[in-house]
Parts: structure tokens; sequence; C-alpha cells
């Protein structure tokens, strides 16, 4: 790892695996089995941000891998954007504690950004780097599969701003090969709700790092006006997130044939950006 570890954690989130609660595995294992993310002899890297998806999904993956009848390697990688009101350096001494291996990566990606971004988002564009310095990375230590921490909110809320402002039914992809077709991403949260995540980070104690980059919180942002609006839709319909499950699945899985048939010798369909 090229960063120093910081000073010793608190004791409330001394490094220990913790044991997801069955919903939470069931709704993994389900999405796991349904797109067929996990297959014998896989290696896997994470995408740890710090914040509560990707550190749930962490001891989610962990406990398959220790009870799962299908073996495969796990490890973890953080893309630091070296910003001052970012800093995601307390995973350091968590993942040593655990035992994973993990990967910190710093990437000066706020100074880019001023210097290269252009008509797009700074929330966007710092996405789409870390994404490639993940796939980078990945290729360079032989892991094949990248597995991603979007849960069935998002995906929802993806959904509403792509029919909403792009004219386009489309949402993220469960399971999919990234372009160059030699990296499986996954998303294994794919059925999970966002308070399933909340709620067992916090009884966890899971050592969450505050998303407070000024970039993304200085306006409102179309996302959080799609969450809003899901929330209020939902007091009201408690049928909601099961209903938009049905209505995503095609969308969802609309490149499962073509990376099937990628995985028996065809040629991999280009992706977009799900």
């Amino acid at each position: 790892m090229s960063a120093p570890a910081p000073g010793a954690l608190p004791a409330a989130v001394a490094p220990a695996w913790q044991k997801p609660p069955r919903s939470l595995l069931r709704a993994a294992g389900r999405a796991i089995a349904e797109y067929g993310m996990i297959r014998a002899g896989d290696r896997i890297l994470l995408g740890l941000s710090g914040g509560k998806d990707s550190l749930s999904l962490l001891h989610i993956l962990a406990h398959l891998q220790r009870v799962a009848p299908v073996r495969f390697e796990l490890a973890a990688i953080t893309i630091d954007p070296e910003s001052d009101s970012f800093d995601p350096s307390p995973l350091i001494p968590y993942l040593a504690g655990l035992g994973l291996d993990y990967h910190y990566v710093r990437e000066p990606i706020l100074e880019r950004a001023k210097a290269h971004m252009e008509g797009d988002s700074y929330c966007a564009w710092c996405a789409r780097m870390k994404r490639g310095a993940m796939y980078s990375r990945a290729r360079a230590l032989g892991y094949n599969v990248l597995a991603l921490a979007q849960h069935l909110d998002d995906l929802a809320e993806s959904f509403l701003m792509s029919a909403f402002h792009g004219g386009r039914l489309k949402t993220m992809k469960a399971c999919y090969l990234n372009d160059a077709g030699d990296v499986r991403v996954i998303r294994p949260l794919v059925f999970a709700r966002e308070r399933q995540l909340r709620d067992f980070a916090t009884r966890a104690g899971l050592p969450v790092i505050p998303e407070n980059c000024p970039a993304c919180f200085a306006m409102p942002t179309r996302r959080m006006h799609m969450k809003q609006l899901l929330a209020a839709e939902e007091a009201g319909n408690p049928q909601l997130f099961r209903a938009l499950l049905s209505a995503m699945r095609p969308l969802m899985a609309a490149d499962t044939a073509g990376l099937i048939q990628s995985m028996h010798g065809g040629r991999p369909r280009e992706a977009a950006e799900r």
C-alpha cells in the first residue's frame, strides 16, 4: 500500500469481521445466483469507498467466501481522489486489522478535473476516473472481477433520472463485461435496499467515511431529488420498489446475452455505461 497508516482506530470500530443479517445475505445470494456473478476461481476486487454500502458489501462477500461452495479470492481497493474534504485513509488500518489484501491508491482526481473537465459534473467525472483507475489496477494485479456496491435504490434513482432527463429507459446493469472485455463488473446488492445496508452498518459499528465533498453537496443534485421523490411515493405505496424492480429487470440484464456469448469465445459486446 502506498499510503502511511494513520493513528489507531477508536475501539468502537476495532477491525473484526461482522456477520451480515440473513436478509442481506439472501438478497446478495439471489442476485449472485440469478446473474451468475461469481464463478469458481474468480479473483474479485471490491471497490471500497468507505461508505456504508461498500463496507457492507465487503463483509457480505467475505462471509460468502467463508461459507459458499464456490471458491473465489477477495481483495479491496480504494481510490483516494486527494480532496481536502474527503479522507478515506482510516480504511488502511481497518483493512490491515481484517487481514484482507488491500490496495490504497492515491489519484489527483480533483486537480485533473480543474485542468481537463469540460461540460460535465464533477461527481460524474470523478466516478469515471475512479472506475478507470480500478480497471487499470485490476488488470495489473490479475483480478478478473470488479465488485461495486450500488443497491436497488441507486438503480431506481438512475432509472428515473434516465427517463425524466434523458428520455430513455435505462439503469445500471447487474453484471457485465467492461468495454475491453477483460473485467467482469458485478453489483451483488441490486436486490438490497439502502435502509438494510444503513441498518447493518450502524449495528455492526462499521467505520463509515463521511461523504462530504463540497462538489457533491454545494447544491441539491438530480439524484437527491429522485431519492426524495421515491421516498414520498413509497410512503403511500409500500410496494413501490417491488414494482420498480419488475420494470427494471429487463434493463438490468440487457447485456447478459452478450456476456454469456463472450464467455464462450464470442466477441464481447460494448457496454454503455451503466
